[in-house]
């Protein structure tokens, strides 16, 4: 039997013909140098010296000076670390092995992949050694786990400084393919005419609260949304339901989408003639790439590791969470104003991470019910903290004067998303209407638009 060699005698993943490779054509060519360094940084040399050997090339390429065996050799004499590395001998000896500076590229890609692997390495061994421990709770530990691992590839994946010249570039590119587009809609969108006219769909990074008074529809809002980007435009979607279990959010949607009346099918009184058109739409719904996570009582940090792993597997463009107020927030918060103002950060944080809007509903405070006159909502009376007012990218509130006038006819089925807040574009107020019986909002076949207030 052969036996296992422990890893503690293992020899770390490592190159080194390729790093003397790389070395020798970067002290051949100085485009190579630049064609390196977008590829790898001191740290992903397995040998000390030739650590060494690249920083002093580095120190003459960014003071614009050849780098070549005789400066290179002086550089690292004025730093007394040219006998360390092997001397002038070993220098040359990079050279002889060298046959053409061509593969470089490809031979940096080596270097990084071997520095990736014993970095995974270390990071395993830290896992494994703060596990032992037993020192704090599980949650935590498997978020920093989380966290180490997802820095490996981001640190791989992360550029420095950009030139505003190739920002510009991207951004024209960006504002052509918005002049192209039809109807402008650039990021995710909500399926409303009117309210993608306005925000240019749900942004990349964009913290998104959708906040009402119970029963104004918030999540028959976000399901509508929700159905609008999977099915129309086929954006995986990831929701996150506290309130409300996975089987009853599946329920609201088929009603939604094949609009029969909901106090039916909860009674069991649904008319036959109603059946097909549930039938009908469950293979719609079927095929959506909506993914719902009905755990209750998530907190900031099973929120974000679920989210990250479901972005790696079914590379999910929006997620939705149902609702703030019910998540846990980080331990140490000394109110619960405190706590939600943590959880409003992370969030921010979330969407910035996983490069994905996050519409996140949210209560609104009873200082909407004890308001003389009007009682549309106001930054200000976002329920428990200020931080949402200032973490979120754009506000959306949901006002339905008919829950607070029901003899008003004509308040019947009419309801307003105001945005109350958009970090990058105009304020201003979208009329849909409102089916209870469906808990659907749809656009009215005419309104007159409020107009728009102005940008903030």
């Amino acid at each position: 039997m052969v036996r296992a060699v422990p890893v503690a005698e293992r020899l770390p993943p490592q190159a080194i013909e390729v790093e003397v490779s790389v070395l020798g054509a970067m002290l051949l060519d100085k485009s190579a140098v630049a064609s390196v360094l977008e590829i790898l940084d001191d740290s992903c040399f397995y040998r000390e010296s030739h650590r060494k050997i690249f920083q002093a090339i580095i120190s003459l390429f960014e003071r614009n000076e050849a780098a070549d065996l005789v400066t290179v050799a002086e550089e690292l004499q004025r730093a007394k670390k040219l006998e360390s590395i092997g001397g002038r001998v070993y220098l040359a000896s990079l050279l002889e092995n060298v046959a053409t500076t061509a593969n470089v590229t490809y031979h940096a890609q080596i270097v990084l992949k071997k520095a990736i692997l014993r970095r995974l390495i270390e990071v395993a061994t830290q896992i494994v050694s703060q596990g032992y421990e037993d020192v704090e709770e599980v949650d935590e530990l498997l978020d920093r786990a989380e966290q180490q691992i997802f820095s490996i590839q981001e640190q791989r994946l992360k550029r420095g400084f950009v030139p505003l010249e190739r920002i510009l570039h991207t951004t024209f590119e960006a504002i052509e393919k918005l002049h192209d587009r039809e109807g402008g809609v650039i990021g995710v969108p909500s399926g409303f005419k009117k309210l993608d006219e306005l925000t240019a769909g749900f942004q990349k990074g964009d913290l998104v609260i959708i906040a009402g008074r119970p029963s104004m529809g918030k999540t028959a809002l976000a399901l509508n949304i929700a159905r609008n980007a999977s099915v129309e435009h086929k954006k995986p979607v990831a929701i996150f339901s506290l309130e409300m279990a996975g089987y009853q959010l599946a329920q609201r949607m088929l009603c939604s989408e094949a609009r029969v009346d909901a106090h039916h099918v909860r009674k069991g009184t649904l008319p036959d003639q109603d059946w097909s058109k549930l039938s009908i739409c469950v293979g719609e719904l079927a095929e959506a790439p909506v993914y719902i996570d009905d755990s209750p009582g998530l907190g900031v940090l099973e929120i974000r590791a679920k989210a990250r792993r479901l972005l790696a597997e079914k590379k999910i463009e929006m997620v939705v969470i149902d609702y703030l107020q019910l998540m846990h927030g980080p331990k140490g918060a000394e109110s619960r104003q405190q706590e939600i103002s943590m959880i409003s950060r992370s969030l921010k944080s979330l969407a910035k991470e996983l490069q994905v809007p996050v519409l996140a509903l949210s209560q609104l405070s009873r200082a909407v019910l004890t308001r003389g006159g009007d009682r549309r909502p106001q930054l200000s009376d976002l329920r428990e903290s200020g931080a949402l007012e200032q973490d979120a990218d754009v506000v959306l509130f949901i006002y339905r004067g008919e829950l607070y006038d029901r003899d008003n006819e004509d308040l019947k089925g009419k309801a307003e998303i105001i945005i109350g807040k958009q970090r990058n574009g105009p304020i201003g107020t979208v009329n849909l209407t409102f089916n209870n019986r469906y808990t659907r909002f749809d656009e009215p076949a005419f309104v007159e638009e409020q107009p728009i207030i102005g940008e903030v």
